[in-house]
């Protein structure tokens, strides 16, 4: 015989739904409608897609982005490479161009020594040279200086000839005259002063000797002698033929001679002699 239960019988809890919602009733034991229709890979039989190999989608996604940052591969070749980069054309040219620039400061370098060695001769023959004192001797190797009005007025408008062409403190001449032989007169000027260019002077000197007839050709040096300087002989045409003119010029005097009837040689010897006798140096 079945007992009665006097009291009444215990019932599940009930969910309630908050208000307004729709209310869903799940009995125990039923499944959940909300996964009713839907069924888990591996219960199902299909595989799941990472056991199998495949990569998950948002590991897929990352691993594309970190490829397309990555860099172009570097490729390397069989053979050696430099590990620095060669040099450019600007390296390959820098030692030419250090090169030349090392010959021209030579140069100059030379160039400013030989022209200071220059400088210090010029400048010491200027200071030897500069003071000197021309006298001419009344007697010459045989030869006597003409006292006559003719030989004085001739002295002296060869030497203001040569005042007005050269730059000269004080000039002299003189006309010397062969006893032996009257067609073997000698005439010689000259000056004293400070003379910057002998050669040039000395060639302004013999421009003076230039007349109708021609004027001073073939000019040369000659040795000037134990006084230095330069010395030049050359030629002019006269009525009687051809003469030798020759002249000296240092830094401190001039003087030109005109040896009509000699030979070259002859007229050098006499200026040189003339020279030695009538120049003296303070």
């Amino acid at each position: 015989m079945s007992e009665r239960s006097s009291g009444p019988a215990e019932s599940e809890p009930v969910a309630t739904a908050p208000p307004g919602a729709a209310s869903v009733h799940v009995e125990a034991g039923q499944p959940d409608p909300a996964e009713a229709g839907r069924s888990h890979p591996t219960e199902t039989g299909q595989p799941d897609p990472i056991e199998a190999g495949q990569s998950h989608p948002i590991e897929a996604s990352r691993s594309n982005r970190i490829e397309a940052s990555q860099p172009d591969p570097i490729e390397v070749g069989d053979g050696p490479f430099p590990l620095t980069e060669p040099a450019g054309d600007d390296e390959a040219t820098l030692k030419p161009k250090s090169r030349t620039r090392s010959i021209l400061l030579a140069g100059l370098l030379a160039v400013g020594v030989a022209g200071a060695v220059a400088a210090g001769i010029t400048a010491y023959q200027i200071v030897s040279e500069k003071d000197a004192t021309l006298t001419p001797p009344t007697d010459l190797g045989g030869l006597k200086v003409d006292d006559s009005e003719n030989g004085r007025n001739t002295s002296d408008y060869l030497t203001t000839a040569l005042s007005a062409e050269v730059s000269l403190d004080r000039t002299v001449g003189a006309v010397y005259r062969d006893a032996a032989d009257q067609r073997k007169g000698v005439l010689l000027f000259g000056g004293t002063g400070l003379i910057w260019s002998p050669g040039n002077d000395l060639e302004s000197a013999f421009d003076l000797i230039a007349d109708d007839q021609g004027s001073v050709t073939d000019v040369h040096d000659v040795p000037a002698g134990g006084l230095g300087g330069s010395m030049k002989c050359g030629q002019t045409i006269t009525a009687d033929g051809q003469m030798p003119v020759c002249g000296w010029a240092d830094h401190g005097s001039l003087a030109v001679g005109l040896f009509p009837s000699r030979s070259e040689d002859e007229a050098a010897k006499l200026l040189r002699d003339f020279r030695d006798v009538a120049q003296k140096r303070n």
